[in-house]
């Protein structure tokens, strides 16, 4: 485990360390955890887990819209640490994995094709990537590969971040809306994603299989 005291001393440890996974405290000196969550989510799909002293949900919405994949609120069990840690790092690697493995299909919605292998999501028009975090990226790979199948919060979770959820926690929530935001950033567009209100979620939109020029429906 390397330290770094602020985002300048991390840049660089990142520069010459490799890293697998940032911890990384919001009330840092100079830019904030926040910014560097920002900064380096741009350049980088370094795993990051946020520590924040705020429990509002507007820190919450911000520490995850910014890329972070898992948010912490101190003071927290150092058990329920190491575990969330255990968890980014085994879906990390599970999805390392499942690349190196033959090369699955693309799904197409709408204007957007989520393509499994790369593990990317850009518009079938133009090519345009829009950034998935990890959490993101298994949610919409569960959605399409399973459309009209209404999800608990809980389930959501667990895909999310590979393991059973913490009781209570509505991280899902923000995860959604940041899926929602980035897959229907204009009001005229179709939501694809829809509250089932006292359950969960469930994915609309009609999905097309992309497997060597074959667009079967499921």
């Amino acid at each position: 485990m390397v330290c770094a005291s602020d985002g300048r001393e991390m840049q660089g440890v990142l520069a010459r360390e490799s890293v697998d996974l940032c911890i990384l405290d919001i009330g840092l000196p100079g830019k904030s955890g926040l910014d560097i969550t920002r900064d380096l989510r741009a350049t980088s799909d370094l795993p990051i887990l946020v520590l924040s002293g705020r429990d509002e949900t507007f820190d919450r919405v911000v520490g995850l819209e910014f890329g972070a994949d898992d948010y912490m609120v101190k003071p927290f069990e150092p058990r329920e640490l190491l575990a969330r840690i255990r968890t980014i790092l085994r879906r990390t690697n599970a999805a390392d994995q499942r690349q190196q493995q033959a090369r699955p299909p693309s799904f197409r919605f709408g204007n957007w094709v989520l393509n499994a292998a790369e593990r990317s999501l850009s518009k079938a028009d133009s090519g345009d990537q829009v950034a998935l975090t990890t959490s993101e990226f298994e949610l919409l790979h569960l959605f399409v590969t399973h459309p009209n199948t209404v999800y608990t919060r809980d389930q959501l979770l667990d895909a999310a971040r590979g393991r059973a959820s913490f009781a209570g926690d509505r991280t899902i929530d923000v995860h959604i809306m940041r899926l929602r935001k980035k897959l229907s950033p204009a009001a005229s567009d179709a939501e694809v994603i829809n509250t089932i209100h006292g359950v969960g979620y469930s994915f609309v939109a009609r999905v097309s299989e992309i497997n060597q020029g074959l667009a079967p429906n499921i």
